[in-house]
């Protein structure tokens, strides 16, 4: 029988219970309220509010429980912006662990005895695997490519292909960026062909850089033309104007079709931006590197101290540049890495042992590298599908595993699985099976 509004207790006589007696009052006060709340709804709603000093337990649960937490991602995206990007090796967590819990010489200089930079601890790592006269770390490529239009080219024109005139994401636009730092765009040729010479027209008497820009997430295909790197560079340096080149997802070795920083310097590109939590697998950062002129204009700006990193950020970057030092260290022990080379054989693999845990079924499928990167590739990968109603129970479970619903079933991509991660999905698996044949 569904009990009456009049029925239900107050506050003061809810939080009496017994079973409620070992927790902070304050907090059981603010949960009763949300429940004896949700009871009314259900009351109104002809439906029966149940044990509401049981509810009270649970929202105290929820409520204490982080909200920023681990997901196990079944997706089939490796590089997922929803999930955190790329999941960090297990130097750069060793070296977050060790710098996080001390204090450290952030912005000290142990040898002079005196106040450092902290843009000093990464320099010699960059300049060693990319190349260029100095560098700059802030806290993500956009504001990386902010502070580059807003010290090099406020007030004055920039020059950007139509085809670069990109979204990154979250409605975040490229004319939007530079309206935001104070430049002006200058269009050159059109979205699907542009020209040296469009660009040689389109240098005035108040232009500052010429910026080219990573195409994240597409390519234009087809009737198309753009101008190698290394003939803008001509076009910037007979002008007496930076060439800067927003690659976007970083990649430090050959990855598919995506430029490298170290290319792009080797081209002639005055100064170089990219990210930090996309294929180069480390945390989000927005890292410049190249001429040392223009990376003093970016760190004497005022807008670098409100963008730059923090030492979490640059402990975990330097442990994953660490790693970049020996490509095949790299390959093997940063996660993306890992999971782009993985042989599809090993992934089949672990997808036939999570079915055969759960009773699913293996299912060939399509990975791919997530965060704007490799728009075009496909990697080869394979799923366990399950009954698509568990879904809900395994996003809303503990941990939370993250898959994709398709022709009526739940894939479960082990590409960004690991083998423990496996054996996890499948107890979530199982106890969500069982929980929704309880009901």
């Amino acid at each position: 029988m569904i009990p009456s509004l009049r029925t239900l207790p107050s506050v003061d006589r809810l939080v009496a219970d017994p079973r409620l007696a070992d927790t902070s009052h304050p907090l059981v006060v603010a949960a009763a309220r949300v429940v004896l709340e949700r009871a009314r709804v259900a009351i109104r709603d002809a439906r029966d509010p149940g044990d509401l000093v049981e509810a009270t337990l649970a929202e105290l649960e929820a409520a204490a429980r982080p909200s920023l937490r681990r997901v196990l991602n079944a997706s089939g995206v490796l590089i997922h912006t929803n999930l955190g990007r790329a999941p960090l090796a297990q130097a750069a967590l060793d070296r977050v662990v060790e710098v996080g819990g001390n204090y450290s010489n952030l912005e000290y200089d142990l040898d002079a005895g005196a106040r450092g930079s902290r843009q000093a601890h990464l320099a010699v790592l960059l300049r060693e695997i990319i190349g260029g006269e100095a560098s700059l770390v802030v806290n993500n490529n956009a504001a990386a490519v902010m502070l580059a239009l807003a010290a090099l080219a406020e007030g004055r024109e920039v020059l950007v292909s139509r085809g670069e005139l990109i979204e990154i994401g979250d409605g975040f636009r490229i004319p939007d960026v530079l309206a935001r730092s104070g430049a002006r765009l200058v269009e050159v040729g059109t979205t699907n062909r542009t020209r040296a010479a469009d660009y040689e027209r389109a240098i005035g008497p108040n232009t500052a850089i010429i910026l080219r820009v990573h195409q994240a997430n597409f390519r234009v295909v087809g009737f198309t033309e753009q101008p190698a790197l290394g003939e803008l560079a001509a076009i910037a340096k007979k002008a007496g104007l930076p060439l800067v080149d927003d690659l976007g997802s970083g990649a430090l070795t050959a990855i598919g079709d995506e430029s490298t920083a170290a290319d792009s310097l080797s081209a002639g590109t005055d100064l170089v931006c990219f990210s930090g939590d996309k294929l180069l697998g480390g945390p989000q950062a927005g890292i410049l590197v190249g001429r040392a002129d223009l990376i003093e204009r970016l760190r004497r700006h005022p807008l670098q101290r409100a963008l730059r990193a923090d030492k979490l950020t640059l402990a975990a970057l330097e442990g994953t540049l660490a790693l970049a030092l020996d490509p095949a260290r790299a390959r093997a022990e940063i996660p993306v890495l890992r999971m782009l080379d993985e042989p599809i054989a090993s992934v089949r693999a672990r997808a036939e042992r999570l079915a055969g845990l759960v009773g699913g079924e293996v299912e060939e499928t399509v990975a791919r590298a997530g965060g704007g990167a490799l728009p075009l590739a496909e990697l080869p990968s394979f799923a366990c599908a399950i009954e698509e109603s568990l879904f809900d129970p395994l996003r809303l479970g503990e941990p939370p595993v993250v898959g994709i619903v398709r022709d009526g079933r739940l894939l479960l991509d082990v590409r960004a699985l690991t083998d423990g991660e496996v054996d996890e999905v499948a107890a979530a698996v199982v106890a969500a099976q069982m929980d929704c044949r309880d009901r």
